[in-house]
């Protein structure tokens, strides 16, 4: 058994060579276009390679939708996009069944919307109502798309890379729980510095536009996710992401002081899959073959910090989903027995 387990951590070693190319080719792509935010491009590049969605939050103007279109240009997948607006209906993102004349009679025909595609950008999502929003969710989840009772299953891989204005924006409305649960990260575009403002720039007001090279196919993605899928756990490491996410759950064996005093509701089971997939990527990018404790650290913030919803008193005092869960991460211990 051991030594299986030596020949399949070598093998994953072998690959991640490769997967660390690769992504450092995709990520240098994308950075032609996109000044700084590197941990942002990062966290939506791990969400890629790990097969989940990704949720940028910003303000308008940070380049939250040309990080994703950059990313698309990148990668010779169908790309879509779709501007939310409060008009918008499902069926403008699912598709309708429409009445076509046929033979002298007249027959039904699905005319598929812009989800059926392998990189969907939703842009400014939270401008729409909560109704369309939530047309995503078995796209999101099952990748496929259920009209008029019959299910048409998305191409793989598909992605949705949504971007949002903050809540407190106006004429925004906030994302289901059931919905944000599905966003793999939710990563937060903050400004840019004196210095990357000065490249913004140069780059936008006197040289060319950047040109993307596509370096990377759909057989190369599926290839790099069922290796992530590869990559080794140990039982305590493990037991480590399940304990981060009790660590969010209210009067839980694990709760913080302030998880009890700031948080309604806890992290979901899907906290727990992304904090391991996304810190198996961490893990080949750094050319191993085994997660670490540090590797889940990392995930931690953007893992959870869109499934746990604070209190009254919470927001009465302003408190950040972030400070709740980077509480946790100091308080909790690398490595603990799982109580009787």
């Amino acid at each position: 058994m051991h030594r299986m387990s030596e020949q399949h951590q070598a093998a994953v070693e072998q690959h991640a060579a490769r997967f660390q190319q690769d992504f450092q080719r995709v990520r240098r792509e994308v950075q032609k276009a996109v000044v700084g935010h590197h941990a942002v491009v990062d966290g939506v590049l791990i969400a890629l390679f790990a097969n989940g969605h990704a949720l940028l939050e910003g303000v308008p103007g940070l380049g939250k939708t040309l990080l994703v279109r950059s990313l698309s240009q990148a990668l010779s997948l169908d790309f879509s996009r779709i501007q939310f607006t409060p008009d918008l209906m499902p069926a403008d993102v699912t598709g309708t069944t429409i009445v076509v004349e046929r033979d002298g009679g007249r027959d039904f025909q699905f005319r598929k919307g812009p989800v059926f595609t392998q990189i969907l950008l939703a842009d400014e999502i939270n401008r729409a109502t909560p109704k369309t929003q939530s047309s995503l969710l078995e796209a999101m989840q099952e990748r496929s798309v259920t009209v008029g009772g019959v299910t048409h299953v998305l191409d793989k891989p598909f992605l949705v890379m949504a971007t949002q204005n903050p809540i407190e924006q106006e004429g925004t409305y906030p994302l289901p729980e059931a919905q944000l649960d599905r966003f793999f990260f939710k990563l937060e575009v903050g400004y840019s510095s004196r210095e990357e403002l000065g490249e913004i720039l140069n780059r936008t007001t006197a040289g060319e536009g950047a040109t993307i090279e596509r370096v990377l196919d759909a057989k190369s993605i599926l290839s790099h996710q069922k290796l992530v899928r590869h990559v080794m756990i140990a039982p305590h490491v493990q037991d480590y992401a399940v304990r981060l996410v009790l660590a969010t759950h209210p009067q839980g064996p694990f709760a913080t002081p302030m998880t009890n005093k700031y948080l309604r509701f806890g992290a979901s089971p899907r906290a727990a899959q992304t904090l391991v997939l996304g810190a198996k990527v961490i893990a080949l990018l750094g050319g191993r073959a085994q997660v670490t404790t540090d590797d889940i650290r990392k995930c931690a913030l953007p893992a959870l910090r869109h499934r746990v919803l604070i209190n009254f008193e919470g927001e009465a005092e302003g408190i950040h989903p972030d400070s709740i869960i980077s509480n946790a991460l100091e308080t909790l211990p690398a490595d603990a027995r799982v109580p009787a």
